[in-house]
């Protein structure tokens, strides 16, 4: 069994309620088409294969994370503990870290799995990381199926936050790419 087979089916979730990907309710947004268009077996492959290579002597919870960058690149991560426990890294944020060391960008699609290959939703800290990196409409794999970074994360603190405070991008040419 893959990785793909341990998903929940891929549901839209609206003001107007929950439909199977691709019938979303009239008046939602396309997510559910758009969650149809992207590689999400790829993903589970790539995050399987970022939580093989996982650092968990402590723990012994294996995650690993992959996400679609905007330009069709797919970057992943894992986990690494450190004996001094609050320094332990997720998954999300060596993802992250790899994103700006090959680039940049920003992100349009995300898995995140467990030891088994189940799906797994980032933890309180990663989703703030996840979407200071987002793409528009991002969305993610959740326990509970595919649904956008602003429903696992609404009404977040961003970028644009410090924008309007005029502190935004001190050391950056754009939030997400190094000057």
């Amino acid at each position: 069994m893959s990785a793909m087979d341990e998903f929940p089916p891929a549901t839209t979730t609206t003001a107007a309620g929950t439909a199977p990907a691709g019938t979303a309710p009239a008046g939602s947004t396309p997510a559910g088409a758009a969650a149809r268009d992207l590689p999400w077996a790829a993903l589970a492959e790539a995050a399987t294969a970022a939580m093989r290579k996982a650092y968990v002597p402590y723990s012994n919870f294996p995650v690993g994370a992959a996400a679609l960058t905007d330009d069709g690149r797919i970057v992943s991560g894992c986990n690494v503990e450190n004996a001094s426990y609050g320094l332990t890294l997720c998954a999300e944020c060596s993802l992250v870290s790899q994103l700006q060391m090959i680039g940049g960008g920003r992100l349009v699609a995300f898995s995140c799995v467990d030891g088994d290959g189940n799906a797994l939703m980032p933890c309180g800290r990663c989703r703030q990381l996840l979407y200071e990196f987002r793409a528009p409409d991002m969305l993610l794999m959740t326990v509970s199926g595919i649904k956008t970074m602003d429903e696992v994360l609404p009404d977040a603190f961003g970028p644009q936050h410090l924008a309007d405070a005029g502190r935004a991008g001190a050391g950056t040419t754009e939030i997400g790419s190094s000057t």
